[in-house]
């Protein structure tokens, strides 16, 4: 069976630490802040304006959102822009056109946005569409509905002048492809960018809260097959009154426990952001059998801009922007 290699972790961190130390972020008053140390463990910090997003490739995600939130103040303006980033980024195999198809060698495509007023929208199964994340924002605004799924999303995305793209894979997604089709059996393997989701979440000075999610799903996936991004409540929530989740991983595993939703209802009732993940987590491990071979995380924000991040495995990191600097955080997990 052909199995992508797992990633070394200790060259993993070698590698980020030297990008980190080269990147900056130019802060209010021309102050230029450095990165130099990306391990942190989470604290009781608190940041207003703060946004967190999933993975490596949060940093660059994180950069274009905080650009977008000091030119324009939107905070569901910064989240889209964001991860619209990470969905042409040809080197990630996860999210955009370019990741990695399904059994048919089909890339279709799953996103979510949502507002912390309840305002939401969402794609699934879409095809042939360069930017998910626009197409989930346009049924948020232009739509009664939340969701919407393949060629409905489809025929909506060309109603409302987006370009259908050509159906080819990547050269990077169709060499492992090929590789794939010689045995053709499908396992997930934990921390490879086999279901490496961005999902991004954004507290603005005022206190209100925005997030987005967007993926091309489980690498070989059946043909049809949905992940845990486009479900509200599952692959993100949020809420003005109490904070926003997102998740990343299997979705099977995260749609069990309405991952999201939960957080958020853990820091309703009392939890830190923390607190909550780390639930999540225990009652994810709880409901999904083989787990050994599941990699799930979530990260979180509550109104008062503390934060929080968990997985069930290590090797699961996610970037911080705010207002003192950016960096990239290895979470803590369960085993």
């Amino acid at each position: 069976m052909f199995q992508l290699k797992k990633i070394n972790m200790s060259d993993r961190r070698s590698f980020i630490k030297k990008t980190l130390l080269s990147s900056t972020l130019l802060l209010p008053g021309g102050i230029l802040e450095s990165c130099a140390n990306p391990v942190q463990e989470n604290s009781n910090e608190k940041f207003k304006p703060l946004i967190l997003s999933t993975w490596n490739h949060g940093m660059p995600a994180n950069d274009r959102a905080w650009e977008v939130l000091k030119e324009t103040g939107s905070l569901i303006d910064a989240v889209e822009e964001g991860v619209k980033v990470t969905e042409l980024d040809m080197d990630n195999l996860s999210v955009g056109l370019q990741g990695l198809p399904d059994r048919e060698g089909i890339p279709t495509l799953d996103a979510s946005i949502m507002k912390g007023d309840g305002s939401c929208g969402s794609v699934a199964f879409v095809r042939q569409i360069k930017h998910p994340i626009s197409l989930a924002r346009k049924v948020m605004d232009e739509t009664p509905h939340v969701m919407l799924a393949g060629e409905g999303a489809r025929q909506f995305a060309i109603a409302q002048g987006f370009p259908l793209e050509p159906e080819v894979l990547s050269p990077k997604a169709d060499e492992l492809y090929q590789e794939w089709k010689k045995t053709s059996l499908y396992k997930p393997i934990i921390n490879i960018e086999n279901h490496d989701t961005i999902g991004m979440i954004a507290l603005g000075a005022d206190g209100k809260l925005a997030g987005s999610c967007t993926t091309s799903g489980l690498a070989y996936k059946m043909h049809g097959r949905v992940g845990d991004s486009p479900i509200i409540g599952a692959g993100l929530y949020v809420d003005d009154g109490v904070g926003a989740a997102t998740a990343t991983g299997l979705g099977e595993s995260i749609i069990r426990i309405c991952g999201s939703f939960l957080i958020v209802e853990l820091m309703r009732q009392g939890r830190t952001p923390q607190e909550a993940c780390e639930e999540a987590v225990k009652r994810l491990i709880a409901k999904n059998k083989g787990i050994e071979d599941i990699q799930a995380g979530f990260i979180a924000i509550n109104k008062d801009g503390e934060y929080g991040a968990y997985a069930v495995h290590p090797g699961f990191n996610f970037a911080r922007h705010h207002s003192n600097g950016k960096d990239l955080i290895d979470s803590k997990s369960k085993f």
